[in-house]
């Protein structure tokens, strides 16, 4: 794993930390997108690993699945979830009728939590270190 891909991860980590922090505190928009920031990172550190780097989020998402999901390299859902997190990241954003809600929150915050553990477990087995 390189430093960048590290510094990806770590920034995965916090983020799903501040995501778990909003949800305890009701604030359900912010942690919804902290979580889907989470997986995003997770996604980047992955495409970096392939020499991928993208200025987008729609990038990222797009690449991620045509990279990794669509061949089988991850589970086709963990691009789904990455892309229903960001949909409702920019819900949550950006619309202020539709607020998001604790069990969305909590949905998201699992998934997180399972980017991560999968980004963690390829890049240790790319470069053959934990």
């Amino acid at each position: 794993m390189t430093e960048h891909q590290a510094a990806l991860l770590a920034k995965a980590k916090d983020s799903l930390r501040g995501a778990e922090i909003m949800a305890r505190e009701f604030l359900y928009d912010i942690a919804v997108s902290r979580a889907y920031y989470a997986m995003f990172y997770c996604a980047e550190a992955l495409l970096d690993a392939e020499g991928l780097k993208f200025s987008s989020h729609a990038a990222v998402v797009s690449s991620f699945g045509q990279h990794f999901a669509k061949i089988g390299r991850v589970p086709p859902e963990l691009h789904r979830h990455l892309i229903q997190a960001q949909d409702s990241r920019l819900l949550g954003d950006y619309d202020a009728e539709s607020p998001r809600s604790t069990e969305e929150a909590a949905k998201h915050i699992v998934r997180a939590r399972e980017f991560i553990h999968l980004a963690e477990r390829m890049l240790g087995e790319s470069t053959g270190s934990a």
